[in-house]
Formats: C-alpha cells, sequence, structure tokens
C-alpha cells in the first residue's frame, strides 16, 4: 500500500509535458482543482477527464502508475462517499435500518468521487513530470509578487519543495521498517481497526525518530555550504518560457472557456 502512493514521485521520461516551464504546470494545475469545483454537472466533470487524459497521454507517464496513486486514499474516498450519500436531505430513495439513500445525497455522492478522483490524478500528473528543483524554482517565481507584502517566497517554495521530496523517502523508510517489526513477529493485519491503530504504534517511534534525523542531516548540511536563505541567490538555469509553454496556457484556457460553457448550455 505504501509503495502505491505516487505523490511526490518523478517519473523520468521524455516528453512534451516535462519540457513544460514548471510555472505553466503550477498554474495549470491550481486552474484544473478550481475548475472541478465550479463544475455542476457530469458534462463539465467529462470535459475534465477528457482534458486530464490528453495530458496524461502526453506525458507518457503509465496511466497505471497514475491509478496505482487511487489505492492510498481508497478508504478516505469510501467515507467521503459515505457521509454524502447517508447523511445528505433530500428525496428518500431507497430505507433500510435508520439509514436512506436520497436523491440528492446519491448525486452528491457521485460527484464528490469523481472530483476527488481527478483532483488527486491531476496532481499526481504535476510532481510525476516536474523535477523537486523546478517545482521549487516554479513556485519561487510564481509567489514573486507576494514579496511587495514580506512573505519569504524563497524559504516557503523551499520548505514546500522538501516536504514533496521526502514524501517517497519517508514512504520507503516506513516500509523498511514494517517489515523489520513483521520479521520481529509484530503483526498489522489481523484484527479490528482499533487494533491495527495501536499496532501502529511501535511503527511512529522509529519512524519519528529517523524523520528528525534526516532533516537535521540536512540542515547541517545546508549550513555547510552556507545556505543562507533567497536574498541574493542566482539560478544556474533561470527558468525562461518558451513557444510551447503558451501553447500550453492557450490549451488550459480552450479547457476552462469549454469546460464552463459546455455546463452552463447544459444547465
Amino acid at each position: 500500500m505504501l509503495r502505491d502512493i505516487t505523490l511526490g514521485q518523478y517519473y523520468q521520461t521524455e516528453s512534451v509535458i516535462h519540457r513544460l516551464d514548471p510555472r505553466v504546470k503550477l498554474a495549470g494545475t491550481l486552474l484544473f482543482i478550481i475548475s472541478l469545483f465550479f463544475f455542476r454537472n457530469f458534462i463539465g466533470y467529462l470535459v475534465a477527464a477528457l482534458f486530464l487524459a490528453i495530458v496524461i497521454k502526453l506525458s507518457h507517464v503509465p496511466f497505471r502508475f497514475m491509478v496505482r496513486g487511487m489505492k492510498a486514499i481508497v478508504f478516505l474516498l469510501l467515507i467521503t462517499v459515505a457521509f454524502n450519500l447517508f447523511l445528505t436531505p433530500g428525496e428518500a430513495l431507497i430505507s433500510f435500518w435508520k439509514l436512506t439513500i436520497t436523491k440528492e445525497g446519491l448525486e452528491m455522492a457521485l460527484t464528490m468521487a469523481v472530483r476527488l478522483t481527478l483532483l488527486i490524478i491531476g496532481s499526481s500528473v504535476m510532481t510525476l513530470t516536474t523535477t523537486p528543483n523546478n517545482l521549487t524554482d516554479g513556485m519561487e517565481k510564481g509567489m514573486r509578487p507576494l514579496k511587495v507584502f514580506h512573505v519569504p517566497v524563497h524559504e516557503v517554495a523551499m520548505m514546500m519543495s522538501i516536504a514533496l521530496r521526502f514524501i517517497p523517502i519517508l514512504l520507503e523508510e516506513t516500509d523498511k521498517i514494517m517489515k523489520a517489526q513483521i520479521a520481529r513477529g509484530a503483526d498489522f493485519e489481523s484484527g479490528n481497526l482499533i487494533h491495527r491503530a495501536k499496532a501502529l504504534i511501535p511503527l511512529l517511534v522509529p519512524l519519528f525518530i529517523s524523520a528528525f534525523r534526516r532533516a537535521n542531516d540536512l540542515a547541517m548540511a545546508m549550513e555547510a555550504r552556507c545556505y543562507r536563505g533567497g536574498e541574493g541567490r542566482t539560478k544556474m538555469k533561470p527558468l525562461v518560457y518558451q513557444r510551447r509553454d503558451g501553447l500550453a496556457y492557450l490549451c488550459i484556457l480552450f479547457y476552462l472557456v469549454t469546460g464552463i460553457g459546455l455546463g452552463r448550455l447544459a444547465l
């Protein structure tokens, strides 16, 4: 299960999506996520799914690798669907015991399931096609206007990049610790949900110790290289927009206009 989490991982291959400026991918992902909350019918979600399918095809990242990341949020997805299905008031469709499935609840549950699925896969496309260094540069460039309000843009971008980079490292560390505990007789699979949660306690202590040790080593390495923040720093490879980046912005704009336009026509 831990190996199925793809958020924060980078899939190295050659594609037009990989070559795009990270600012384009950050802006595109943000606009794609925002658009999912503006759609009010399945026509808009269909347009979003088609747009996402085209992007995945152009990225040359295997679709099964994208879907594999969904296994980690199946439990969250089921909880979200169940809450919307049974707790939304409206016209009753099915009633059993003290639970009632309403027409509005069914629509809301399907909408939330589709929205959450597209959101996770869309976010994974950005991290799978962008290196952590490019992601840091893109976030720093994109948030540069916030410097007017004395926001430490470079430091914020650096922290977010380090957090994304540490996700696969900590997952691998968790997998190693879990296998070591299983070899010593630990049982993480049997029992109910409460027993499984209690069984994870011996796993959390060494994981936190390992995370703090890695953070301390990283801090010492940055200090040894005289890192003092972003003030006065230059870039070895500065970001420059290319023609393909302008075309990508136009494609994103076309997707937004098409999705919102068809959604309104269907109402």
